[in-house]
């Protein structure tokens, strides 16, 4: 398949609340949650205001004329949170577009990114059983411990750049 990743445009960032929903990991016989859990303040966090602060950063994977995939970066208080000195990670690829390396570019352009913009390292929160838990492995992530402790489903996992 062909693609390309570029960077996400201002006139793009509505594409985020696309891909935060498509990023909402749901494990084999669950159902999907209601569109509108993406508007619950906890998520929001990840794309409320996004290109405001200087953290803010994102990458697009583009098939054709369409954007199929996204990975973006912010400091903030979300699951995958560490300190406020370390941006944390949100991916997402639409189904369909999967299992043919966007993941693994937009990864890997993301974390070239940030080592440019000279941060330590990055974050994220996975659920244990979702299968993007060993592209994070095979691109250097590993598991934190955290104040609260580790829960039953879901893991931060950090990456030093």
């Amino acid at each position: 398949m062909n693609y390309s990743i570029r960077e996400l445009q201002e006139t793009e960032y509505h594409l985020l609340d696309d891909f935060l929903y498509e990023a909402i990991y749901i494990p084999e016989g669950m159902q999907k949650p209601p569109r509108d859990i993406i508007y619950e303040p906890s998520l929001q966090v990840y794309v409320r205001d996004f290109g405001k602060e200087k953290s803010d950063c994102g990458f697009v994977a583009v098939a054709g004329e369409k954007v199929v995939g996204a990975v973006w970066v912010r400091i903030m208080n979300d699951y995958g949170h560490i300190d406020d000195d370390t941006p944390s990670l949100a991916l997402a690829v639409y189904d369909g577009y999967r299992r043919r390396g966007i993941g693994t570019a937009l990864m890997k352009t993301v974390l070239c990114r940030l080592r440019e913009m000279g941060y330590a390292a990055v974050s994220l929160s996975v659920q244990k059983s979702n299968p993007a838990l060993t592209l994070y492995q095979r691109l250097g992530f590993e598991a934190v411990e955290t104040e609260t402790g580790d829960n039953e489903e879901d893991i931060i996992m950090r990456c030093m750049l």
